[in-house]
């Protein structure tokens, strides 16, 4: 007896097509009135910070390269330093400001240590971009800022080349490696891998290497991505960690000659190893929802920084219609203080217009018309980027932020809602709730 042919075309549902995510360079620059391509930042700001680089080598004094504690911060710091020492400035004239836990330039106690190391020239990498006072108080010093933060605003009399308004936006480490280039000719085969380290530190390892960035073939037929990427996660490690270790990353950085020998250092592995379980141990937390769906919170409490690893985790995961951005919220890693990452949903990356990370942040907090809120967050509320932002606030302030999101709440029911789906019987063994239980 022959069995009936069922039409299984039919019966198959079509399956949903994916949205195509655009990579990261596939952006239409800036151009000038000639149509010429702005990138990584006006040609104008380029030449007065190599100039500024020339100045100083050829001054043969004290000199203090201030990076920020992440990857890209940290190589472009490097880059910097391997300039320097090329163009003849002695390294024992060079030294090197790591700001402490939960800290910034601007603070007080900063500045007075940089100004302590009596430098005459000061190069800021990966921070800096806020209005305020000098780097350090004393006039006769120098300082350059080399960033891609969001801002239009800067500390005063210093000389600054930004990235931030000229997309694809540059990394830091990619804007100084592009400054520094045409400095001295070492400078491709000595710093190749450090513009690539940080550029995939901060914009992931997938990345494509599309114009207007530059062609890096020859760098990664020396330097394998996969030992590239290794490197970066264990630079990453130690600022990471409730011990704050940064030096041992800048360290491992200025005194390797290629990413290999970065790959076999042990306190860097041994930090990944903490940080790997801290992550693991962290990661579980289940989100809430603000009312309108748009944000998801994560609350955790941990003496470490896996506060941003673990936003981008879940915004590679969490998927709605309405969500735009994960925040993950540790009220452990400061006494007092709640910080902050956020991090755009992977569903929302292609929304028109689109997500900016900052700008909803700012959005949430002006709807505070009884007190003084901003005032109170101050100017690390809301720093960063658009696609990836942050801040670091009192207890009670990001409170307050929580209730004006209304996180938790119920979103009201649309008028002649009707539901689509009825629940399934069959009860699922894989759910989210077994995810959260785990660890």
């Amino acid at each position: 007896m022959k069995r009936k042919t069922t039409d299984t075309a039919a019966a198959s549902k079509p399956k949903r097509s994916k949205e195509a995510i655009p990579d990261y360079c596939d952006v239409e620059p800036c151009r000038d009135e000639r149509e010429g391509i702005i990138w990584p930042a006006p040609e104008k700001a380029m030449d007065e910070a190599r100039e500024f680089l020339r100045k100083c080598a050829s001054a043969h004094q004290k000199t203090l390269i201030v990076p920020d504690k992440d990857a890209d911060g940290l190589d472009a710091g490097v880059i910097i330093y391997r300039t320097l020492t090329a163009l003849g400035l002695s390294p024992s004239l060079v030294d090197v400001h790591l700001v402490k836990k939960g800290t910034n330039i601007h603070d007080e106690k900063e500045r007075a240590l940089m100004q302590a190391k009596d430098p005459k020239f000061v190069i800021v990498v990966d921070q800096g971009s806020r209005s305020g006072p000098p780097v350090v108080d004393d006039p006769d010093v120098q300082c350059l800022i080399i960033d891609h933060h969001l801002s239009d605003d800067f500390p005063k009399n210093a000389t600054v080349v930004s990235a931030c308004h000229y997309p694809p936006v540059a990394t830091s480490a990619l804007l100084t490696y592009e400054i520094c280039k045409p400095l001295h000719p070492d400078i491709v085969s000595k710093c190749g891998y450090l513009c690539a380290m940080g550029t995939h530190g901060d914009l992931g390892t997938t990345l494509k290497w599309k114009p207007p960035f530059p062609d890096m073939a020859e760098t990664f037929r020396v330097h394998s991505k996969k030992t590239i990427n290794d490197a970066v996660s264990l630079i990453n490690a130690p600022r990471r960690t409730a011990k704050f270790d940064v030096v041992s990353a800048w360290e491992a950085l200025l005194r390797a000659k290629d990413p290999k020998e970065i790959l076999t250092n042990k306190r860097l592995l041994e930090a990944r190893a903490e940080i790997n379980e801290e992550v693991e141990r962290q990661t579980h937390t289940p989100p809430k929802f603000s009312k309108d769906g748009k944000i998801a919170v994560l609350r955790i409490h941990s003496a470490a920084q896996v506060h941003p690893v673990i936003a981008t985790r879940w915004a590679g995961h969490l998927q709605s219609k309405a969500l735009e951005i994960v925040m993950v919220a540790n009220s452990g890693y400061l006494p007092g203080m709640v910080k902050f990452s956020c991090r755009i949903a992977r569903c929302a990356r292609n929304r028109d217009p689109p997500v900016n990370i900052i700008s909803s942040l700012k959005a949430v907090a002006d709807l505070d018309t009884t007190t003084d809120l901003v005032q109170r967050m101050g100017d690390s509320f809301a720093r960063g980027h658009k696609e990836a932002s942050g801040g670091i606030i009192p207890v009670a302030e990001f409170e307050e932020l929580m209730a004006l999101m209304k996180v938790g709440e119920k979103a009201d029911p649309v008028s002649g809602e009707v539901a689509k789906a009825k629940r399934n019987t069959t009860p699922q063994k894989n759910n989210l709730m077994n995810y959260f239980a785990k660890g």
